[in-house]
């Protein structure tokens, strides 16, 4: 599954090539991947079709682009309007689930075997003309999504014009320690009174957003923090170290291009990420700690089972809590 620093990768490339371009047409080839628009195919298409896109945000995982509905007369061009004058109200929803893909290719590029659905673009001098949604699993799909105001007026998420809007289905995630309008005081506030383990708090997207199991089993290891360490015990200057340690983990992972570990995550251009090589804790059971043997110590990554999923620590400088419930 797509972590934050993947979905940041895709926007960061999606805004460069679809900012400011009107979608002429749209192709739906499998109505499965637009299920989440429960009005169907054709009102899909329909609120889209004429429509410029005027941004692209992620908040956490999530992904969208705000729409200029066709009616606008004579749009100013983005660059002139100042930030937060743009109020869009519906906006174009992706969900990339576990294979989805969001691909920038010229009209003669053939096909992808996967190909779900096809969003053409106004020209555009050096630019593909096609945005194209292309899923193996069909876990991940588009819809088109109602934006509503942000609970405390800053803006939505990560994006080039920031408005104080956000997509619906996002609106219940809290911010992501990427976003400059996260507040520290805020979640170690709601930290302590969960009474939990840290890495189940460090995955509930209402304390914080984006961090994913990878991600935070790496941030632990550079935190030297163990996931059954109890919230209600953690420390500010702990607390603080582990967000720190989350936040640069994400963005060495952004510019490796995210974490891949097949074919399946690319970013808009196709290209694999290779953050996968400079994973010091998810992954690598069995294989010497990093910063122990730098330290002259053996120790061995171990894995324990969590959440249906894997947790990966050193016992050394990451020792289990005595207090340990999680």
């Amino acid at each position: 599954m797509p972590e934050l620093p993947e979905v940041e990768v895709v926007r960061r490339g999606l805004v460069s090539w679809v900012r400011g371009r009107t979608i002429t047409s749209v192709d739906v080839l499998d109505p499965r991947s637009i299920r989440r628009h429960a009005l169907g195919v054709q009102d899909f298409a329909g609120n889209l079709e004429g429509a410029r896109v005027l941004d692209v945000v992620r908040r956490g995982k999530f992904l969208w682009l705000p729409l200029e509905e066709a009616e606008a007369v004579q749009p100013e061009p983005l660059e002139v309007l100042p930030p937060g004058a743009v109020r869009p109200a519906v906006a174009l929803m992706a969900h990339l689930g576990m294979s989805g893909q969001l691909l920038m290719q010229d009209a003669g590029v053939p096909d992808e075997k996967h190909l779900k659905i096809r969003l053409r673009l106004s020209p555009a001098e050096g630019m593909p003309e096609q945005l194209r949604f292309v899923d193996q699993r069909i876990f991940g799909g588009l819809f088109v999504t109602s934006l509503i105001p942000t609970s405390d007026g800053g803006p939505g998420g990560l994006g080039e014009l920031p408005a104080p809007v956000i997509a619906e289905e996002a609106a219940h995630i809290a911010r992501d320690p990427l976003d400059p309008h996260f507040s520290f005081d805020s979640f170690y506030r709601r930290l302590r009174i969960r009474k939990t383990g840290l890495k189940r708090a460090l995955l509930d997207q209402g304390l914080v957003s984006g961090i994913g199991n990878i991600y935070a089993d790496e941030a632990l290891w550079r935190a030297r923090l163990h996931y059954a360490r109890p919230t209600d015990t953690l420390r500010r200057a702990e607390a603080l170290r582990v967000l720190e340690a989350a936040r640069e983990v994400m963005l060495d992972a952004l510019a490796a291009g995210g974490t891949s570990f097949d074919s399946l995550y690319v970013n808009v251009n196709g290209a694999s990420g290779y953050f996968d090589r400079s994973l010091n804790a998810y992954g690598r059971e069995n294989q010497e700690c990093r910063r122990c043997a730098a330290a002259g110590i053996v120790s061995l990554m171990k894995r324990e089972q969590f959440m249906n999923r894997s947790s990966y620590t050193c016992p050394v400088c990451q020792p289990r809590p005595r207090n340990g419930r999680w």
